[in-house]
């Protein structure tokens, strides 16, 4: 049989002769079981971007209109959108790389608020959504994993290829460590706020009260009426200051203690680091000029943690705050961690830092508040007192700067022995001392307005 023949032959048989387009490469396609199926991706992205448009926009809390979200909402939008589209167009090592970044996306929107509600006050609103961008979040995971894992190089491993792996996973980790994650702690500090409200044990009977925003939100509160003319708002939120609330009762001052923007019962979105919450302080001062037992000149705060950030910052602001007891301030900027930090961290961390700032602004929808090493000099002539603890295990190592700063009316109480913010529980009947003390002087021993209660 001649060769013609049997190409003839292989013809009959339903063979194809071979053409020129054999030799042309193809585009490749990704087959339903192929590394990084396509379609896996593209679904359990749709989740996530479902609830953070939910989130943002269909949904938002209570007072903050879709408006307010358009950097938060959109920009994380933007992206899954980009990821979709380039996902099917890559190598099988970046869609896995895509993958995972689009799980820490599903698993913390999803899971970080939704989970908490579902095991305190239930699922409402935007949780349900929640829960399914979570759940897309871990089969995201698995896609990425099976994505690496199908698409590594058969044959002999030989020792280069170790190295090379080892290079490429400790990079990788490092970036997530380095950049991802102190990226996504902006998301935590703007979505994680506590959503119950403790019962109140206040040391005396007291009002349920609402202060208005000069924003427009509505934030719920407790207030003890003052029986000697004065008043302290104790800050934040409405369980660590009852014990110091109950202190203050017992003197007879007036106390309001509420809820911040985003958190209990309060509408707004919030912040654990406190942007944009002297906006808060100023509602509570609005509220105690008004009230017919207290003397607008007699107005004081005690703020804890951030609490005790916010109350510096306000006062350098609004000179109605008479006097201000600042227990465990830190640090909630940039610019304050440049101070903070030495040379050589900030060196070596500065990737970190700009990482964290930039997924705070996102997130929060605002830029950073003034640095209080900026502002806090504004708060002289009037008193101080800054509570820290050296050994607390969070760092307060800019109470002596900030009292240097606002000078001689500021005082400085380092105490050794104590976690952070536990000044009472530590030394009750000194702490009792020197902050009663402190406002009696500063709020009692001025001459009261002619609208004084008592007067």
């Amino acid at each position: 049989m001649t060769p013609a023949s049997v190409r003839l032959a292989r013809c009959r048989c339903g063979a194809r002769l071979p053409s020129v387009d054999d030799m042309t490469p193809q585009p490749t396609r990704c087959a339903p079981g192929a590394p990084g199926a396509p379609w896996v991706f593209l679904v359990a992205a749709a989740a996530v971007a479902l609830h953070l448009a939910d989130d943002s926009f269909l949904q938002p809390a209570h007072g903050v209109a879709a408006g307010d979200h358009l950097a938060s909402g959109g920009v994380p939008l933007l992206a899954l959108g980009v990821a979709a589209l380039a996902y099917p167009r890559v190598r099988p090592g970046l869609r896995a790389v895509l993958a995972l970044l689009t799980a820490i996306a599903g698993l913390l929107s999803g899971f970080l608020e939704s989970g908490y509600h579902l095991s305190t006050v239930g699922l409402s609103d935007d949780d349900y959504t929640g829960l399914v961008a979570g759940v897309a979040g871990l089969v995201l995971v698995g896609l990425a994993a099976q994505t690496l894992w199908r698409s590594r190089r058969s044959g002999p491993t030989r020792p280069r290829q170790y190295l090379r792996r080892t290079l490429v996973g400790a990079a990788g980790l490092a970036i997530l460590a380095e950049v991802v994650a102190p990226f996504a702690f902006g998301y935590y500090v703007t979505h994680a706020m506590r959503a119950t409200v403790p019962e109140a044990d206040l040391g005396a009977p007291h009002e349920d009260v609402v202060l208005t925003t000069s924003d427009g939100l509505e934030l719920e509160g407790w207030y003890v009426p003052s029986t000697n003319g004065a008043a302290v708002i104790a800050f934040p939120g409405r369980t660590n200051p009852q014990p110091h609330t109950r202190m203050l009762v017992e003197h007879g001052y007036g106390v309001l203690l509420f809820d911040r923007r985003g958190e209990g019962h309060s509408d707004g979105d919030g912040n654990r680091l406190g942007w944009g919450g002297t906006r808060d302080i100023e509602a509570a001062l609005d509220f105690l000029e008004g009230r017919p037992d207290v003397d607008p000149a007699r107005i004081g705060g005690l703020g804890l943690s951030v609490g005790g950030e916010l109350m510096l910052e306000t006062a350098a602001e609004d000179s109605r705050l008479a006097a201000v007891v600042s227990e465990g301030a830190g640090t909630r900027t940039f610019g304050e961690e440049l101070v903070d930090f030495s040379p050589g961290t900030v060196i070596r961390g500065f990737h970190t830092l700009v990482a964290k700032q930039a997924g705070v602004s996102l997130f929060a929808d605002e830029a950073e508040p003034p640095s209080l090493v900026d502002v806090v000099h504004r708060i002289a002539p009037r008193p101080a007192l800054l509570i820290w603890a050296p050994n607390g295990g969070n760092r307060e190592t800019m109470n002596p700067l900030y009292q240097r700063l606002i000078g001689p009316s500021a005082d400085l109480w380092a105490v050794d022995d104590v976690d952070h913010m536990k000044g009472l529980q530590g030394h009750p009947e000194e702490y009792e001392r020197r902050v009663v003390g402190f406002f009696d002087d500063a709020l009692l021993g001025t001459a009261p307005s002619e609208n004084a209660a008592g007067d």
